[in-house]
């Protein structure tokens, strides 16, 4: 999806120039390689030269969705030892690219910054749009959640498999990606969707479900790792999780099916996994969830509307 990038430049600020003078973004990682060019030189030999295709950085960029479940990617100015949105660290590329987004709940206001090697802090106060979510009110009053010791006891090595897949950092690079369906169908349930019990809040829709048929193949929405791929959990039957890096990851759950395995390296388009109902479903569909950090995202703004 197209881009509208917003250039912080310090130079600016005296020179008055506009985002359009500014350095362009680094869409994907070939164009931040440096590249082989061949020349000639002063006795009429061919020779080949390394040359960066983009210069360095010397401003804050970044742009994406500024909305509740939404995300930004960027690149720091160059020399930058630390950058942070709020206070989450964020990882950086060698080429000062980042990836960072916004919580289903996060807050109006959020800081981004970069912290050069000398001089001041770059420090952006970033708008996060507040979303209008499908909430259901009802008057009956919320169960107890949970379950039983013996219940738990079963549970709680899926939910730490859960946990350290997801806290795994494997190097992957599909975060510089635009994403793609993972498969196409009736939209079932979507993100953010919650209901009220007589005034308190039950958990949300940490995803998005997608109905095309029992059994349907469905694709990786961008590069990345399987870092779980497991059968029988309680809750999500047959799960897989694959990490884009810089913090972001994809779960697919109630599958039928995996067609890859712990530690293989997926690409974009490639079969991963069929459509299923296993776990606690109520019938055959996808549930794709992402995230980053601890921050839980809507994957429709990462894919745009379904063809």
């Amino acid at each position: 999806m197209p881009l509208s990038w917003i250039t912080l430049a310090l130079a600016c600020a005296t020179t008055g120039c506009s985002p359009a003078d500014a350095v362009p973004p680094v869409e994907d990682a070939d164009r931040a390689k440096p590249q082989m060019v061949e020349a000639t030189d002063n006795d009429g030999q061919t020779v080949a030269t390394m040359v960066d295709p983009l210069p360095a950085a010397t401003a804050l960029e970044y742009a994406g969705e500024l909305t509740q479940g939404g995300w930004i990617r960027g690149r720091v100015p160059q020399g930058t030892v630390r950058a942070t949105l709020g206070d989450q660290q964020l990882r950086l590329a060698e080429d000062g690219s980042f990836f960072a987004a916004f919580d289903r709940d996060s807050p109006d206001n959020l800081t981004l910054s970069a912290v050069p090697q000398s001089g001041e802090t770059i420090r952006v106060d970033l708008s996060i749009s507040r979303r209008a979510w499908d909430i259901e009110r009802v008057n009956v009053a919320k169960g107890t959640g949970g379950g039983s010791e013996a219940w738990w006891k079963k549970r709680e090595p899926e939910w730490l498999a859960i946990k350290g897949a997801r806290e795994k950092e494997t190097g992957a690079d599909g975060w510089k990606q635009d994403f793609i369906w993972p498969v196409e169908g009736r939209i079932s349930g979507r993100f953010g969707r919650q209901r009220i019990y007589r005034g308190e809040p039950g958990s949300y829709h940490s995803g998005i479900d997608i109905a095309p048929g029992n059994g349907v193949p469905f694709v990786a929405p961008a590069d990345g790792v399987v870092v779980l791929a497991r059968t029988g959990f309680s809750l999500e039957g047959t799960i897989l999780i694959i990490d884009h890096g810089a913090g972001l990851n994809s779960a697919f759950i109630h599958l039928s099916r995996l067609a890859v395995k712990e530690g293989d390296t997926v690409e974009q388009g490639q079969h991963i996994g069929n459509v299923g109902s296993s776990g606690r479903a109520t019938g055959p569909h996808l549930h794709w969830s992402l995230k980053w950090n601890e921050a839980r995202l809507d994957p429709l703004l990462f894919t745009g509307p379904m063809d």
